[in-house]
């Protein structure tokens, strides 16, 4: 709870049996969440086993693979007045979750970056090509949607209240719910008149692989996707 205010945590999940159980209960530990849904997009290995050690909702989501499609579930299971999407591989600090909350008094949408120099963690998989090339596709989202002061277009961690999902919603059946949902979803707040705030939060390395990032070139292929999809969008009414 955060000023008599419900709070859930959506952690999207496909690989991270070895963080998922410790993540969930960093966010519980925190004080401030209520609720975190843990969406198992046909999860590898024992992640779901893992997920029903703890106190987490357990959501299976086996029709649609795919990153963006697990938030979309998590947020429609969702029940809070605050949502906070999140990954679950250990890469985010639970606590940052306060810096979001924070914001949230002023900002109806919150959004994470990990482009500053000082809260990558050594290990994690932000080296300069892949920092600049989200800070660069950041902002030709920034220019071409005409938002707010945008350096990361990759950071999972973000907040949205309830009133804006609310306005949103109906966009989700526009995605094609793969790994282009974060840049999809800044787009979405920012053209149905939300103005999101970033804020700094830590990035650290992760436990196990992930599917759209890990070396540079495919962080760099996901990139152009990315830098394709803003375009399209915004020549698409929304």
């Amino acid at each position: 709870m955060y000023h008599k205010k419900k709070v859930s945590v959506v952690l999207p999940t496909y690989n991270e049996e070895k963080s998922i159980a410790a993540v969930i209960q960093d966010f519980f530990n925190t004080g401030f969440v209520d609720e975190v849904i843990a969406v198992d997009n046909n999860a590898r290995g024992n992640t779901a086993a893992e997920i029903q050690k703890t106190k987490a909702i357990h959501i299976r989501e086996t029709e649609h693979q795919g990153y963006g499609h697990a938030l979309m579930r998590g947020l429609k299971e969702a029940t809070g007045d605050l949502i906070v999407m999140c990954e679950a591989d250990g890469t985010f600090d639970a606590k940052d979750i306060e810096k979001l909350l924070v914001y949230s008094n002023d900002y109806e949408v919150v959004f994470g970056t990990r482009t500053s120099r000082a809260a990558i963690w050594s290990g994690a998989f932000m080296p300069f090509p892949v920092r600049f090339g989200n800070w660069f596709v950041a902002k030709f989202l920034e220019v071409l949607h005409n938002g707010s002061t945008f350096t990361d277009v990759g950071c999972t961690y973000k907040l949205i209240s309830r009133s804006a999902l609310t306005k949103i919603q109906d966009l989700f059946a526009t995605s094609d719910g793969g790994g282009k949902f974060s840049p999809e979803f800044m787009v979405w707040t920012i053209r149905r008149g939300f103005k999101p705030i970033e804020v700094p939060v830590m990035y650290r390395q992760r436990i196990g692989e992930s599917m759209y990032t890990g070396d540079i070139w495919k962080a760099a292929k996901l990139g152009f996707r990315m830098m394709w999809l803003i375009t399209k969008m915004r020549f698409r009414k929304i």
